[in-house]
């Protein structure tokens, strides 16, 4: 009987017993911890490898869905005689859209238009935004106020911000008249002159955006080594040379950046010429003085309903703003390698 109990109870290697019926259990715990651990591998690597595409997938579908499509069909668009009234009716006319604007009259005035505000807007805003962005670089007594101060009117919308500027510029009791008459000057027609109303609508661009662009060479020059500005005060230099030789060369690359970007914005300016003569609609005055490339998209596609021009303009608008990037691309490298 002895014999018989002991062989349940195998001996192991230091004379020890174990029971043979937790083996089994033992074995088997162990597998499903390690296929647990095999899966938990896979499903980390399979995270990190696809975790990413998916963080960005959003982004593309957007893109896919509301920029390269209305891209590639505009660009489709522009090849055939195409109304708004009937969009899926196209007759094919190839290259004659945008042949036919090189001999439109309204075309080039829009362009030169839209050069001329651009310039006004785009060359006293640079200017003044950095003349603030290095009043702002100093320790000023609430400097957080002053900066949130002259990003207000980036945060204005544009109906908002030019439904003012058009009750200053009023005619007969206009602000800006008043202020005018103070000093002996008659009154001026702000909307229907050329000069004037360019000069008006480019008053509303640098309005809002100079403090957007302040910002911006606020934080470039912030980035600045203090030792270039203490080097300069050691050399004698007032703080006007400092600004001349150590601020400025510092923002060359901020403020091509600021100009190619304010650039772009004259381009596409819309929304303030089209409100501030709201009676004259996208036609841009009445003698279409202040009709921007955008106006004269709008005009054509939204007012005449010729979808296959609409689509011409906004295909040649976008390949001034190519031959915009590819100067701003060589004026950049050749920065780089002078510096």
């Amino acid at each position: 009987m002895a014999s018989s109990d002991a062989t349940a109870v195998p001996e192991t290697d230091a004379g020890d017993t174990a029971p043979v019926s937790g083996w089994p259990e033992q074995r088997g715990d162990g597998e499903r911890d390690e296929r647990r651990r095999e899966r938990r591998s896979r499903w980390y690597r399979r995270d990190v490898r696809w975790s990413p595409y998916v963080f960005i997938a959003p982004f593309f579908v957007f893109f896919l869905a509301f920029g390269l499509f209305p891209l590639l069909y505009t660009g489709w668009a522009s090849l055939h005689r195409v109304e708004l009234t009937a969009p899926t009716d196209m007759e094919w006319v190839g290259l004659r859209n945008f042949s036919r604007l090189l001999s439109d009259d309204f075309f080039w005035n829009a362009l030169k238009n839209t050069v001329t505000i651009g310039v006004l807007s785009t060359v006293p805003q640079l200017l003044i935004a950095l003349g603030i962005a290095h009043l702002l670089n100093y320790r000023l007594r609430g400097s957080m106020f002053f900066r949130v101060a002259v990003l207000t009117p980036y945060a204005t919308s544009v109906a908002a911000a030019t439904l003012v500027f058009v009750l200053l510029f009023g005619r007969d009791y206009g602000m800006i008249n008043w202020a005018l008459g103070l000093i002996g000057i008659d009154p001026v027609d702000w909307q229907n002159g050329t000069w004037t109303s360019q000069l008006a609508v480019s008053t509303i661009v640098i309005w809002r955006w100079t403090g957007y662009n302040a910002l911006i060479y606020l934080a470039a020059m912030q980035a600045i080594p203090d030792d270039l500005y203490e080097s300069a005060a050691l050399d004698g230099a007032s703080r006007w040379q400092q600004f001349l030789h150590v601020t400025v060369p510092s923002l060359r690359p901020t403020i091509l950046f600021t100009c190619v970007v304010s650039t772009i914005g004259a381009t596409q300016l819309f929304g303030e010429p089209l409100l501030f003569n709201g009676g004259a609609g996208a036609t841009g005055g009445a003698d279409h003085q202040f009709q921007t490339l955008g106006l004269y998209l709008y005009e054509q596609g939204w007012v005449n309903l010729h979808l296959g021009r609409a689509s011409a303009i906004a295909w040649t608008m976008f390949l001034i703003l190519l031959v915009i990037g590819a100067v701003n691309w060589i004026i950049a490298r050749r920065l780089r390698k002078s510096a």
